[in-house]
């Protein structure tokens, strides 16, 4: 699962907390839309309507800004389809989630012969965390705010995660914190401050997993779940030597679904070694 599509997940499983933080005056109820800007070649990342104003909310999230069709145009694409079959206003946000000194970030706007199209657009380093930490479905966004101190406000990210009373909300809002975090923190820290126990429960995980399942269904069941666990190991502990790998693709697939589980467990790229070798 991408970043993007964490983000994706959250705007779709908290659609009314998206649309208070981004227009806190309109939004009172709130209606995910699953319309055809889902076709190829284009895709739009989360698309909410606004009930209460009748207006349509298009969340487009961005980890990286290059991108073909560039993303001015596919705005406008965006726009269109959905003006085509609502006709209604809409308010379209592009995020940016990672820091860049590319000139693509301040862009928001489109321009052509006779066309002029704008949107708004938020790079979120750039934003106060304030009304993010208020916000328990907005935490793994505050994580990426502004600050002058990024561990102190990832323990402040951490301490109020432990305060969600609900504990499925709790597991995927972790679990949501931990995987966008990898976008500023090490990993170390983050598994200082937050308990990997609690993401094997969550839903983001679960979903990984899957996509382990689709990849399988593909390449063969013990071939996608090999890729699978790579991914994971390579998101916590960047680069995984040659040896490593050729291990964990010689694994069966029983083995290699305890190793998905176990990994979570780890806190090294020792820890992976040691249990392969115990595996023999």
């Amino acid at each position: 699962m991408t970043y993007d599509n964490i983000c994706k997940y959250l705007a779709e499983e908290y659609p009314l907390n998206f649309a208070r933080w981004l227009f806190p005056t309109q939004a009172t109820e709130v209606e995910v839309l699953k319309t055809e800007l889902s076709l190829e070649p284009i895709r739009a990342d989360s698309v909410t309507l606004l009930q209460s104003s009748n207006q349509i909310l298009h969340l487009e999230f961005q980890t990286l800004p290059v991108l073909e069709p560039p993303l001015p145009l596919r705005m406008l694409d965006y726009w269109l389809r959905l003006y085509r079959q609502y006709r209604c206003p809409i308010e379209q946000v592009i995020i940016f989630l990672k820091p860049t000194t590319s000139e693509a970030v301040f862009v928001n706007e489109f321009t052509a012969t006779n066309t002029w199209h704008r949107y708004r657009v938020i790079r979120l380093w750039e934003q106060d965390p304030a009304p993010l930490l208020a916000d328990n479905a907005l935490l793994p966004l505050a994580a990426l705010a502004r600050t002058d101190s990024p561990r102190r406000l990832l323990e402040q990210v951490g301490a109020q995660v432990a305060r969600i009373e609900s504990t499925p909300q709790r597991q995927n809002v972790a679990a949501s914190v931990e995987i966008l975090a990898g976008l500023r923190f090490e990993q170390n820290l983050i598994n200082q401050l937050f308990r990997e126990d609690i993401m094997k429960e969550s839903v983001i995980y679960q979903q990984i997993l899957q996509e382990g399942v689709r990849q399988g269904q593909q390449l063969g069941r013990r071939e996608g779940e090999a890729t699978l666990v790579v991914r994971l190991l390579e998101r916590r502990f960047g680069s995984v030597d040659a040896t490593i790998l050729e291990q964990i693709r010689s694994l069966t697939s029983d083995r290699l679904e305890q190793l998905a589980v176990a990994l979570l467990d780890f806190v090294a790229i020792t820890d992976v070694a040691s249990w392969l070798q115990s595996e023999n």
